[in-house]
Order: structure tokens, then sequence, then C-alpha cells
């Protein structure tokens, strides 16, 4: 095996390409609601219920999330990879009707669009943001989450969309 030496963030963005994950948008509500496709989600702490999504500065979202304190989180399901690709687009609408293609309901807590088949919803205050490079990681606080179906779930690999199957009951 040999390594090919790239210049750093080219290298990390072939690197990072080979790191599965789970794919979410991120959702803020408000005068204007806003959606956005992410992969970098994780969940921080338990006690108390905190997750982080990483945003870069020039992103929309970044703005959005600044503004309204509060945001949540659709987990897709497999079937969702259209989702994720329209909130990854960004020629799309802004605004609200961003959403019309799709099914969503307001979060109790947030009021943040929460998609319709996702897997799981989760709904944050923000409780802290950090600066790191050209990106913010932005932590919730979880004011409110809820487990959809056990459908398969949409994953982020090599630089494509691919199904993720949700694992098997124990017997």
């Amino acid at each position: 095996m040999s390594l090919q030496e790239l210049p750093v963030p080219a290298t990390m963005r072939e690197v990072m390409s080979m790191f599965a994950t789970g794919v979410v948008v991120v959702t803020v509500g408000g005068e204007h609601p806003h959606g956005m496709t992410a992969n970098a989600f994780s969940s921080v702490s338990l006690e108390p219920a905190q997750v982080l999504c990483c945003v870069a500065h020039s992103a929309v979202m970044h703005k959005s999330i600044n503004s309204e304190r509060r945001f949540a989180i659709s987990i897709m399901a497999a079937d969702q990879e259209r989702h994720a690709r329209y909130f990854a687009d960004k020629s799309r609408p802004l605004g609200a009707r961003q959403f019309e293609a799709f099914d969503w309901r307001p979060g109790a807590r947030t009021g943040a669009p929460l998609l319709g088949g996702a897997l799981a919803w989760i709904e944050c205050e923000l409780a802290d943001s950090h600066d790191s490079g050209d990106h913010s990681i932005f932590i919730g606080a979880v004011v409110g989450s809820l487990r959809g179906s056990g459908a398969d779930g949409l994953i982020f690999f090599d630089g494509g969309f691919r199904p993720g199957a949700a694992p098997t009951p124990a017997e």
C-alpha cells in the first residue's frame, strides 16, 4: 500500500469521504425557515442530552442558527436521498418555499420543520457554539426527540449516498 500525498484540504476531503456517516437535514423555523443537509452531526452527551452539528461560516444555516437559537434535526431514512440532495442544493428556493415539496410539520418545542418519513427527530435550543477553522460547531441542548420507524438509514460514503441496513432484532 502506498500513500498518495495531496494538498491538505484535498487530502482531508478524500480521506474523510472514507468515513461513513449518517445523513440528517438540519432545519430552523421562525420568520426565515431554512434547511440544510449535513453529515457532520453527532451525539455529545446523554446527561444533559446534547448533540452537535458543524456548519460552514459561509452557509445560510450558520446565520439562521445564530439568529433563531433553535434548530431541529431530521435523521434521513434510506428512501430519502431526494430530500438529502434537495437540501444540499444551493439553487433551491429560500424561506418557506423550500419546504413545499415535502411533508413536514413544525416542531412542538422549536417550530423548526420536522421532515415526514424521517427515522427520528431531535429539537434543540442552542447551548453553545465554537468556531473552528471555516466552520462553527453548534451544540444543541435537546428539548424534544422522537423515534420513528425502524426503516433503514441513509448513509454517505465515498462521495455518494447509500442505504444503511437497520440491525435485525436479537432473538
